[in-house]
């Protein structure tokens, strides 16, 4: 597919808007409690679906012809875009099939099969979910809706630049800085587009995850080398291999600098987000969050991020507010061996509820290789206020004789 194709204008943009207006929520832009005063947060959580994709392909399925509509479309999406697929072919009455990595959260697939498409899973990361897309749209003919290489697709995620320009008006204020996650490239590409359109001097950010990060690599001036095996709780930009068109398009020309960041700071992000905001938000959409906690990227100020979605799936929920926990100091693992006699864990206790620490879980271990006769093991999973505090309660075991195995963050 050639620039040409894939360049969008702002007519194509407001018109979209027009469409969409009747269609989708107009999503709040919020102060952040979590990070400065000065961040502004657009919540495409609170979207229709759960997330902001259903703004470009709902705009994309509204131009098939009635021909296209009979075959009925075809889509691969990690579990976002196969909403906004699912319920934009509801909408208009027609057939839809969607691929999805194996891995795709429970959630994402759920809830695209409550929309009355067919879900097939293939593959553990996205890349092989979009190969077999396009095979069955080659072979069955069904219309391939892409996820983001697709000028219609983009110009309804442009949508969102409008409504940010329009909602940071209304407090009197110009958007200096943006953060967008970078996934495929078709939300910052038609964010950027809009708002540097209407602010050429703002700053526009992409955020990828580090177990992605190609269109980083681009960005930086390097050939993008991909892992032969993608895991992230950002599942919704785990995007392998970064398309060269959309990289040369849009994020070379409207996107100034792209960072990226890890699992733990991102799981961090989502706990901050409960905790201070008290919004649900799934890994892709809390990496521009993690970005500006975490210093990779410091705030200006009239700063906007972009948190593009909240379906996380409850069992990932679970594993990540551990993570945030643990990177936070709230929850410590200390591990400490002890002569294995009546009173000792007795003992432990009271120094743990002297330092007003929580137990959460104790395991005991008799049978480890580096234990003597009459020796245990004992593992104390805690409740901490923070890493010093976790500390102060090793120090009191220490003084009490108790050989420390080690506390882990």
């Amino acid at each position: 597919m050639s620039k040409n194709e894939l360049l969008i204008t702002m007519d194509m943009v407001n018109e979209a808007r027009e469409f969409l207006q009747t269609h989708i929520e107009k999503t709040p832009l919020r102060k952040s409690r979590c990070l400065s005063s000065e961040v502004y947060m657009k919540c495409e959580n609170f979207q229709r679906t759960g997330s902001f994709k259903i703004r470009g392909a709902l705009n994309r399925i509204r131009f098939l012809s009635e021909a296209e509509k009979k075959k009925g479309v075809v889509a691969s999406s990690a579990g976002n875009h196969a909403q906004g697929v699912a319920l934009g072919a509801k909408i208009y009455g027609i057939k839809s099939t969607i691929v999805m990595p194996v891995t795709a959260p429970m959630i994402k697939v759920l809830a695209t099969q409550g929309y009355g498409s067919q879900v097939i899973l293939e593959g553990e990361y996205y890349d092989l979910a979009y190969e077999k897309a396009r095979e069955i749209a080659k072979t069955e003919g069904p219309v391939f809706i892409h996820p983001y290489q697709d000028q219609k697709v983009i110009a309804g995620q442009g949508t969102i630049g409008l409504e940010v320009i329009e909602q940071m008006k209304e407090l009197g204020k110009p958007v200096d800085q943006v953060l967008v996650p970078i996934g495929g490239g078709g939300l910052i590409g038609g964010v950027a587009f809009v708002i540097k359109s209407h602010f050429p001097n703002c700053e526009v950010i992409g955020v990828v995850t580090e177990e992605a990060p190609g269109m980083k690599d681009l960005k930086d001036g390097k050939v993008p080398k991909p892992k032969a095996h993608v895991s992230t709780i950002a599942d919704g930009i785990a995007v392998k291999k970064p398309s060269p068109e959309m990289f040369e398009t849009y994020i070379s020309k409207y996107v100034d600098k792209v960072v990226a960041v890890s699992d733990n700071e991102i799981a961090e992000a989502i706990v901050n987000l409960m905790e201070k905001d008290k919004m649900i938000v799934e890994g892709s959409g809390a990496v521009g969050v993690a970005a500006l906690m975490s210093g990779r990227v410091v705030a200006k100020p009239n700063c906007v991020v972009l948190v593009c979605g909240g379906n996380i799936d409850l069992n990932t929920m679970f594993a990540v507010i551990e993570t945030g926990l643990r990177h936070k100091g709230r929850l410590t693992r200390i591990s400490v061996i002890v002569s294995d006699l009546p009173g000792v864990l007795a003992q432990m206790t009271a120094i743990v509820a002297k330092c007003r620490a929580n137990i959460l879980d104790v395991l005991h271990d008799r049978v480890s290789p580096e234990l003597s006769v009459r020796e245990t093991r004992i593992d104390f999973l805690l409740e901490t206020s923070s890493f010093e505090h976790a500390k102060e309660v090793e120090n009191e075991f220490v003084k009490a004789g108790i050989r420390i195995l080690g506390g882990r963050p």
